[in-house]
């Protein structure tokens, strides 16, 4: 735990001054109505009978938020990740148990998965048609992140296609393109987070110039998607503000979180370590190449080789399990914890 810590304040650190496929079954059947279906009764029960220590239940744990922006044939950058490597990412993130929830659950702390299972959050910035673009047929193009996402929720039941995406101004190509990708993704139960209306770096803007391109970026989805409101916000560059609460609150917008460009997992929400103003994230990347070390490769096997430090569920969305002495939770969830 001790190494994990000094590694990941290291790595956040040094990324904080930086930064900046065969036959698919019809989409129809992999997205149904886009309503993720609640656990049964049946799964309830089971659930309520799992003693945390029987599945090393640790709530206080930490979660990867994974980064991505474009999905290409022909990566041109670091950030950029080909549709197979995209894919395989995914496949391993279902066999290795994880359950994908959206950055706005993650914030507030509404992690509802089955005993034994993660939460990780897959976050897309800037809006790219890779990311998502609808056909002419009105479903999502064959190889987008989207369209890759919901075949392999098909393929893995409990893999739930939910995953938070962030835009800027004229999203997924623009005009009635953009707001027909808009469209279809709230109404699939994906989120549509905010990453300022220009991509602005809200390091070096003056406070006012700051907060009125968050706000700008905050209306343009609100009059996109008439009576919902963004709750969350993804950092251009994973620059903040020095104003404290900046981020969050101002004229016009009032999120749960504001996620970094980061290099790391994030600590679990519950956990006295947890700063919603900045959560970091961890870049999909191979394992070869620059900085790889913090990319999500090297993380996901540095959590499958240390499985006690990361988030795993208890099954009950009402308790907060974990190991006696492995953390401390935040003041306002301690009535909920129970160490065992």
């Amino acid at each position: 735990m001790r190494l994990f810590r000094v590694i990941a304040a290291a790595t956040t650190a040094m990324l904080l001054a930086g930064c900046g496929g065969g036959i698919s079954p019809p989409v129809e059947e992999l997205v149904g109505s886009g309503t993720v279906a609640p656990p049964s009764v049946a799964e309830r029960t089971t659930a309520a009978a799992v003693r945390p220590a029987d599945v090393r239940a640790n709530e206080l744990g930490v979660v990867p938020v994974l980064m991505y922006h474009r999905i290409v044939a022909k990566p041109t950058s670091v950030y950029d990740r080909k549709p197979e490597d995209f894919r395989a990412e995914l496949e391993r993130l279902a066999r290795e148990d994880y359950v994908p929830v959206t950055t706005a659950e993650f914030v507030r702390g509404e992690i509802d998965i089955p005993a034994g299972k993660h939460p990780v959050v897959l976050t897309f910035d800037d809006g790219d048609p890779s990311a998502f673009s609808l056909g002419p047929d009105g479903e999502p193009e064959q190889g987008t992140a989207v369209r890759i996402l919901l075949q392999v929720a098909e393929a893995h039941p409990g893999f739930r296609p939910v995953a938070s995406l962030y835009v800027n101004a004229e999203p997924f190509g623009g005009g009635t393109k953009g707001q027909r990708a808009l469209t279809w993704l709230h109404g699939h139960d994906f989120e549509i987070g905010n990453h300022t209306y220009g991509h602005t770096n809200l390091g070096s803007a003056a406070d006012s110039e700051a907060q009125q391109d968050i706000a700008r970026g905050d209306e343009a989805i609100r009059k996109a998607l008439p009576g919902y409101r963004p709750t969350t916000l993804a950092l251009p560059f994973g620059a903040r503000s020095d104003t404290k609460g900046l981020v969050l609150r101002g004229p016009g917008y009032d999120y749960a979180g504001a996620l970094l460009v980061g290099a790391n997992p994030a600590p679990s929400p519950y956990s006295v370590d947890f700063d919603p103003e900045a959560v970091p994230r961890i870049r999909s990347q191979g394992a070869d190449g620059a900085e790889a070390k913090y990319g999500s490769t090297v993380w996901l096997d540095e959590l499958e080789a240390d499985p006690d430090i990361r988030y795993t569920s208890d099954g009950d969305p009402e308790t907060i399990s974990y190991p006696a002495g492995t953390g401390s939770p935040a003041e306002r969830f301690a009535a909920r914890a129970v160490a065992y």
